[in-house]
């Protein structure tokens, strides 16, 4: 395999690989730091026995992911307030035509979903992300992992009762997030109390991402009540400049908002039944640097 047949290989790779990176550790730039490495370790590899690249290329991330998951969990234990994902851009509903392959690949980037995976030891979110989001054999992901099958169906288990214990009860039907996003932001611009308030679930929950670095709650608020006064509140100091972008965010419609056109903050609902359930906001703005605007 020539160098330039070898970059062609793993550039067709590179989305997938950048999938399970990212599934695993939560954050860009450790996701494009570990497929970075892989690519220094296919390029100086004996490829000459490698009949499957993308096992193969798979197996090399996901180990890397381990490991680096491994070094920055206690990064996260020590991080100031609620913790979010570093938002990630998709474009499934543009790329990925069968419905049930785009749900499973939106559901386990979601953040809700990947907060819950922050929970879990290294080795079951690595068999959660191969089983759960990519489909592969539990024997293949033994030889991923150097694990015996029986250990590895032990693990998913575990992994997957985890998940279902802690993530939301509810779907998140796409139509219907985009119209309470597009309706949410002209309340909240709008200074409408009473036109958010009826938005909002009556148990309905804000989980803000500021990292200690931009003014953001410290802790979760609950109910309908709280959390529409403090957005109403928030939304009359406004923002030099401000401007608005919706834009698919870890498998969902979002709203990114700019401040004299750089990244603000990142809102994401979770919706049912007609309301809005839960609230996700990323203020961090390490966490939005790597947001492409040009889009």
């Amino acid at each position: 395999m020539t160098t330039d047949t070898a970059t062609d290989v793993f550039e067709v790779h590179r989305p997938v690989l950048m999938g399970v990176a990212y599934r695993m550790l939560g954050r860009v730039a450790d996701a494009e730091d570990v497929v970075q490495e892989a690519w220094l370790r296919w390029t100086g590899a004996d490829r000459s026995d490698v009949r499957e690249p993308r096992g193969y290329l798979v197996r090399v991330t996901t180990r890397l992911a381990i490991d680096r998951l491994r070094q920055v969990q206690s990064r996260n234990e020590a991080y100031p307030g609620p913790w979010l994902p570093e938002p990630y851009v998709t474009d499934y509903e543009a790329t990925v035509p069968d419905t049930a392959e785009r749900a499973v690949l939106t559901d386990t980037v979601s953040l809700a979903v990947l907060v819950v995976l922050e929970s879990l030891s290294p080795l079951e979110r690595a068999v959660f992300v191969l089983r759960e989001a990519f489909g592969y054999p539990y024997a293949e992901i033994a030889g991923m992992l150097d694990r015996a099958e029986p250990a590895v169906r032990q693990l998913a288990g575990r992994a997957r009762r985890h998940v279902d214990e802690r993530r939301p009860r509810y779907e998140v039907d796409p139509a219907e997030r985009r119209e309470l996003t597009e309706r949410f932001l002209a309340a909240a611009a709008g200074g409408d109390l009473d036109g958010l308030m009826a938005l909002l679930a009556p148990d309905v929950r804000l989980v803000a991402d500021s990292g200690g670095l931009a003014k953001a709650p410290v802790r979760i608020i609950e109910s309908a009540d709280k959390v529409g006064r403090f957005l109403h509140g928030v939304s009359g100091q406004g923002l030099e400049d401000a401007s608005f972008r919706f834009m698919e965010i870890n498998g969902g419609f979002a709203l990114v908002v700019l401040a004299a056109g750089k990244p603000d903050a990142v809102f994401q609902l979770d919706v049912a039944d007609g309301r809005i359930q839960r609230i996700h906001i990323v203020r961090n703005p390490e966490k939005l640097l790597a947001l492409p605007l040009d889009q």
